[in-house]
């Protein structure tokens, strides 16, 4: 059946270091299909054996970034949605420990009738139906599959396998491979070298597979000459060696600077296609705007995980989402909250010296707990906007619980199991979970809000559909004492009555939700939380939209 679809596969894979940037290439080159009018989606094929990232360390993996559907997956399905308007589900995201579990779960059923299992065809063919799957989906014109690590790694040679019988299968007009590679500059002699490049595509055809594209992650544009090296070693026309160039502004120009190296018309061209015009609909306007601020504003984020720039991706692009909305440009002031643990009310005030926001996102476990919780009282002490997600919105119903409520020792079982105030905890479903991955509230679940509260208004809306990831809820026991005390329950779940989202009447800006609105974010949607957040952080800065000083 597979045969005689029209879909068509674009295959990318890595050479010679991690990190050089394939998931924005690829959520790039799907951004510049759909500009040219084709259906896409994008799967990533990860090769470690874990089932999926969602019981990693962020230190390990970066944020773990949730479907609709409620699947923990790699960050490049963030970018993949953000660049795009795929609608990615767990289909989308396929590990190693994924394919073989499946297989091993067959075997021991008695589905191979007694036949040897082996690496091919059993692995392979099941990598391949992933693959198959998504693609008989939402009549697609384009399936882009990105593979992770790169090439030489044992652990991905069972995709790489698989991708090779692809192309045998389905032949060259249905079927392009483009490898990206590092070029390196030695900066002593400022030269460019092309042999790294070299070993890595001898490498990917030793195992079958020749690049119809080589992307060279390269410092500055390649000269021609250098591409004709390329392309003479490395058996591509010279025209396919696209340079991938640094950026020295936003990431959400790379699809820019692909368009102007010709990725995108190579591409159509391969399957004998015609180019024609681009419609980039509008991500002109959020270029526009991202490159010409009018404001500038400064936002704190609050984490544990926060030497690692990927452990919050989402929010970081959210943040930037909802600034160009404003006309702003957007300076992250990224504080560690174990820093200011133990700091006294004068310290914390230099802590935030200057900061027009407050946020405090998600995240897992005991440490620099009480530091986000000092941050949340800062901002709402000193009627700073405040923004919580998920464990930011747990502090934040700590904090009010101590400072407020009266309910001192007030805090979550997470962290506390003999609190005598649990305003946070486990609900009885959850209590006798023993496995960790995959058994959160996970994915998009209702939420109805209350009517005249703030978050309604900011929504426009009665209810959402919003992406969770998380085990603990606020007790429902304690929603009176709450309210009496002035803190107003915004939203929540219908079926069993958890608290969604919280905010202070009559502060500045001070909302926080259990969900992620992050996930939902994008350059030419905004999340209204995140746009409305920094409104109102740009008032209290007095700039408005006024130009920067």
């Amino acid at each position: 059946m597979m045969a005689e679809s029209r879909v068509k596969f674009i295959f990318v894979t890595g050479g010679v270091c991690s990190s050089l940037g394939k998931g924005i290439s690829v959520a790039s080159l799907g951004m510049l299909l759909e500009g040219h009018g084709y259906r896409i989606s994008i799967i990533k094929m990860d090769p470690y054996l874990n089932i999926d990232p969602g019981t990693m360390s962020p230190f390990q993996h970066g944020e773990v970034y949730v479907t609709e559907d409620g699947a923990e997956t790699d960050l490049d399905l963030g970018y993949y949605e953000r660049f795009t308007s795929s609608k990615l589900s767990r289909k989308n995201s396929v590990s190693t420990g994924q394919i073989y579990n499946t297989v091993i779960q067959r075997e021991r059923r008695g589905d191979y009738l007694g036949r040897t299992v082996q690496v091919i065809p059993h692995i392979t063919n099941e990598i391949k139906k992933r693959i198959f799957d998504v693609a008989a989906d939402d009549n697609l014109d384009f399936v882009l599959v990105e593979i992770g690590g790169t090439v030489g790694d044992i652990e991905s040679i069972p995709f790489l396998e698989s991708i090779r019988q692809i192309r045998h299968e389905l032949g060259r007009r249905r079927v392009m491979n483009v490898h990206l590679t590092l070029v390196p500059t030695i900066a002593v002699a400022g030269e460019q070298k092309t042999k790294p490049t070299q070993h890595s595509v001898k490498e990917l055809m030793q195992l079958g597979i020749i690049p119809d594209v080589l992307l060279a992650r390269v410092q500055k544009p390649m000269e021609s000459e250098m591409k004709a090296k390329i392309a003479l070693f490395c058996n591509v026309s010279e025209r396919n060696v696209i340079s991938a160039e640094d950026i020295a502004g936003s990431i959400y120009e790379i699809p820019y600077m692909f368009q102007r190296n010709g990725f995108d018309v190579i591409t159509l061209e391969h399957f004998n296609l015609n180019p024609g015009q681009i419609n980039p609909g509008k991500w002109d306007t959020f270029i526009e705007r991202l490159r010409n601020p009018l404001a500038r504003v400064r936002i704190a984020v609050v984490g544990k995980y926060i030497t690692l720039n990927d452990a919050y991706r989402s929010v970081y692009d959210a943040l930037v989402h909802g600034a160009v909305a404003n006309n702003a440009e957007l300076d992250i002031v990224k504080i560690d909250s174990e820093d200011i643990e133990s700091c006294d009310d004068n310290s914390v005030l230099s802590v935030f010296d200057g900061v027009n926001g407050i946020l405090v996102p998600g995240g897992f476990g005991n440490r620099g707990i009480e530091g986000k919780i000092a941050a949340v009282s800062h901002a709402r002490k000193n009627n700073i906007p405040f923004f919580g997600i998920c464990l930011g919105m747990q502090c934040a119903v700590i904090e009010f619980a101590r400072n407020v409520c009266g309910l001192a020792g007030a805090n979550s079982t997470e962290f506390d199991p003999s609190t005598p105030y649990p305003v946070i905890s486990l609900l009885e479903e959850q209590e006798v979970v023993a496995e960790k991955g995959g058994t959160m509230r996970l994915g998009a679940y209702h939420c109805e809000f209350t009517r005249g509260s703030r978050i309604a208004s900011i929504y426009g809306r009665e209810s959402v559909m919003e992406r969770h990831r998380h085990r603990f809820e606020f007790t429902t026991k304690y929603r009176q004492v709450f309210e009496n005390n002035g803190m107003l329950i915004g939203g929540v779940y219908p079926r069993n009555n958890l608290v969604e989202t919280v905010e202070i009447p009559g502060h500045e800006w001070f909302v926080a939700t259990q969900y992620h609105p992050e996930f939902k974010s994008k350059p030419v949607s905004p999340h209204p939380l995140f746009r409305d957040f920094i409104r109102a952080a740009l008032e209290r800065c007095g700039q408005g939209c006024n130009p920067c000083e």
